[in-house]
């Protein structure tokens, strides 16, 4: 028979599962919410543009007959504008800059969209943390509304995803790519960004349940979370 420990392990690794299973759901979920909201946009922005060409194309057959050339110009028009909007960026990628600028409440949005330019330059393992704190963010950001900007716990919840954050993957971004998996004091750079990463993204958990109990002392008095600071030169 099972003892008591066998089945506390057992329970621990479903609990693990159940985790991870929920992770997964909120990945896919946003994923796929993200992606219908760019879809959408996309839409709205070829009828816009395809509405103007045709309002234009009829006011000036109004006074000048287009004939079949005007015609083939008009459609020409309504392809290209289609393709045009198609391909171009839903929205401007911010720059890291902009992040210790951007009201408290769109910082969550505008510091997840940062993260997405830079993903593709991250290693896997990193990836996978910056999905997951994409989620946590979202689910910071309608909390965040309530918060006064001036308050201590507002500054601890900039200084985390509008400057600490950051500034870890573009510290990381300036290694040279062959030294990013060189181990330097027993870590590789590599190592170093998964580390931040996940403390990061435990302390956005931890921000977000705070504010949830309406603890905002103990979140205004967190300090300094990370173990290690990362900075360029022990990155390099």
């Amino acid at each position: 028979m099972p003892s008591d420990v066998d089945r506390l392990l057992a329970r621990g690794e479903e609990l693990i599962e159940r985790s991870r299973a929920r992770t997964e759901g909120a990945l896919a979920t946003r994923t796929r919410k993200r992606r219908e909201a760019e879809i959408l946009s996309r839409l709205g922005r070829i009828a816009a543009a395809d509405a103007v060409i045709i309002i234009a194309a009829i006011t000036i057959g109004m006074f000048v007959p287009l004939g079949m050339f005007g015609a083939l110009a008009v459609m020409m028009l309504l392809i290209l504008a289609t393709l045009v909007f198609a391909s171009l960026p839903v929205t401007s990628a911010p720059r890291v800059e902009q992040l210790v600028q951007v009201p408290l409440k769109a910082l969550p949005s505008t510091t997840e969209r940062w993260l997405e330019t830079q993903r593709l330059a991250l290693p896997a393992p990193a990836r996978t943390l910056v999905d997951s704190i994409g989620v946590k963010l979202e689910t910071l950001a309608p909390q965040l509304a309530r918060l006064d900007e001036s308050s201590p716990a507002a500054n601890e919840v900039r200084k985390l995803i509008g400057e600490q954050l950051p500034e870890l993957v573009k510290g990381y971004g300036l290694v040279p790519e062959p030294l990013r998996t060189v181990p330097r004091n027993g870590m590789t750079p590599d190592q170093q960004l998964a580390q931040g990463l996940q403390v990061i993204d435990e302390e956005i958990a931890e921000m977000t349940a705070q504010l949830a109990q309406g603890d905002l002392d103990a979140l205004a008095t967190r300090g300094n979370f990370l173990q290690i600071k990362y900075k360029d030169d022990e990155l390099g």
